[in-house]
């Protein structure tokens, strides 16, 4: 792999880990108060509005239809995969 590709991979997960952090920081003071099923009810609303905005509302400009389906997947999959990744916590 080359210095090139093996630094925009090191930022592209750099950049995806902080924002999972991120996101994972807000949700959890954001539902704090809730009990663990209206916590779940709210992550599966968010991933649900997230993939429609993604694939209603995207359109990058200069790329071909082939690119743009493939990033609209990729972006669906990761929301998918961040907001299952949060857990219930009370603390």
């Amino acid at each position: 792999m080359s210095d090139k590709t093996s630094e925009l991979q090191a930022i592209n997960t750099a950049w995806q880990i902080a924002i999972q952090e991120i996101l994972r920081m807000v949700v959890r003071d954001l539902y704090r108060s809730g009990d663990e099923a209206s916590f779940h009810a709210h992550i599966k609303r968010i991933e649900e509005a997230a993939v429609d905005s993604i694939y209603t509302g995207l359109m990058l400009r200069g790329t071909d239809e082939w690119t743009e389906v493939l990033v609209k997947e990729k972006a669906s999959n990761f929301v998918t995969s961040l907001l299952t990744s949060f857990t219930y916590d009370r603390v």
